[in-house]
């Protein structure tokens, strides 16, 4: 059985009642409850009817001395009491030697003991300020596991860029639970990431987690959009450019043998990820041919290096090309090759204010047929962005946005870069620049719109 630990119910009303609303979800999970090693926390925890309730104390001399102003003694005589306490009243207890690997190994195993004869039913090791290396965390889990004969939990910190691999050294020595967070959010530089711990399980250690690892991109992005945290584009597994490829060598391998330059035992399908071929400075000619191909476009070999040329040239100078960037390329060097647009923007008023709720109204032609559609959104660019696409007769994804200042000021130029996907997994991404960024963010809507329809028509 998974644990999602809810929150610290004792630590604010709001908490209380988040910890308590996620408690009565009835979700295929455990729901924890986090309490310090006092009674009144652990009652906070059961008045959430959480299904576990994890009490933590600080176990290494640095934070037992300066933090909670207890001796040794003291603190295994509460840690009893209390794990005793939350037992009675819980099935389920957890308990954390808060620093554990920074407390001397021979106490800190006795504070184990201690809240195991206390009725803890799983002990956590937290590496509470990322300073443990895996060789030494294999080693500190070996040792507590042949000493305490209950099952044994971690909880990394990523202060020195190690959680995962810390993680998976305690599963090397006997860990059979892991503690992550989605994006390896948290205190300081995060935990152990979720995605990344999971992924090494599931296709390196040949472990299964019983985690639908199709669902981990989609995750990630839902807990980057709420949190207000962007990823990097190369974060591992989940990042932008995970399974981006530009370097001409790379790229060609891929399109030959995805495993040239791809780990295979792990997949861009199997975490809901998707392949792409990117353009720019490294790019070679079998990936802008295999574009080009995707787009049903047929370049002679001499047109073909006109085309890498220029691409090379224009990224040469910093800038980002998308496949919008790539079909006007060829366009100049092959000659008229793009269609009719299908969709047409005739008008767009978007209307905004303290308040108000903003919406959009959109009339455009698509196949040749005037169409009006309006939608209310979070700002003026989101309610744009679903009135475009809800006049659309079949429907197409946002899967990408992102907004950057190409210059200062109040009246600062923006630039755009959307990337659209249809239903049958086909993604295009385009640009636009303006210093209105809720025109520019149509103008890249539109323009990843009518290039996303031309492929369709020519496949």
């Amino acid at each position: 059985m998974h644990t999602i630990e809810g929150g610290f119910p004792a630590s604010s009303k709001a908490e209380f009642e988040t910890v308590k609303a996620i408690a009565g979800l009835g979700l295929d999970a455990d729901i924890c409850g986090l309490s310090r090693m006092l009674k009144a926390d652990v009652d906070a925890c059961l008045d959430c009817g959480v299904d576990m309730i994890h009490v933590f104390i600080p176990t290494s001399d640095v934070q037992r001395i300066h933090t909670i102003k207890k001796s040794r003694e003291e603190v295994l005589a509460t840690t009893r009491e209390v794990v005793r306490y939350a037992r009675d009243h819980c099935s389920e207890v957890m308990y954390s030697a808060m620093d554990a690997t920074r407390t001397d190994w021979t106490y800190l195993v006795e504070a184990f003991r201690a809240a195991v004869e206390g009725g803890a039913t799983i002990i956590n090791v937290p590496d509470t300020v990322g300073v443990t290396t895996p060789s030494a965390m294999r080693q500190l889990i070996t040792t507590i596991a042949a000493e305490v004969k209950v099952p044994i939990d971690v909880h990394c910190h990523n202060d020195f860029g190690l959680a995962v691999a810390n993680t998976l050294a305690a599963v090397e020595g006997g860990a059979s639970q892991v503690q992550v967070t989605v994006n390896g959010l948290g205190e300081r530089a995060g935990n152990a990431d979720l995605a990344q711990t999971i992924m090494s399980l599931e296709s390196i250690y040949g472990i299964s987690t019983g985690i639908q690892t199709n669902r981990l991109m989609e995750t990630s992005r839902l807990v980057s959009r709420f949190s207000g945290i962007s990823l990097i584009p190369t974060q591992p597994i989940v990042g932008e450019n995970a399974f981006s490829h530009e370097s001409g060598i790379h790229s060609h391998g891929v399109i030959a043998c995805s495993q040239t330059f791809e780990p295979g035992i792990m997949t861009p399908e199997m975490v809901g990820h998707q392949r792409r071929i990117k353009i720019g400075k490294h790019t070679g000619r079998h990936a802008v041919r295999q574009l080009l191909t995707d787009a049903h476009l047929t370049p002679t070999e001499a047109q073909l290096d006109e085309i890498v040329e220029r691409i090379k040239f224009i990224a040469g100078k910093g800038k980002r090309l998308t496949d919008a960037d790539l079909y006007q390329i060829a366009d100049s060097v092959m000659g008229s090759i793009l269609d009719i647009k299908k969709f047409h923007l005739e008008d767009i008023a978007v209307i905004t204010g303290s308040h108000v709720i903003p919406t959009a109204s959109v009339k455009a032609t698509v196949n040749g047929c005037e169409h009006i559609f309006s939608s209310v959104g979070n700002g003026p660019v989101d309610a744009a962005m679903k009135a475009i696409l809800g006049i659309l007769p079949a429907p197409i994804q946002l899967k990408e946005f992102r907004i950057e200042a190409i210059s200062g000021g109040s009246d600062a130029i923006g630039h755009v870069t959307i990337a659209v996907e249809d239903p049958q997994g086909r993604i295009i991404d385009a640009s636009a620049s303006g210093d209105d960024i809720v025109l520019a963010s149509v103008e890249a809507m539109v323009q990843a719109i009518n290039l996303l329809y031309r492929v369709e028509k020519r496949s």
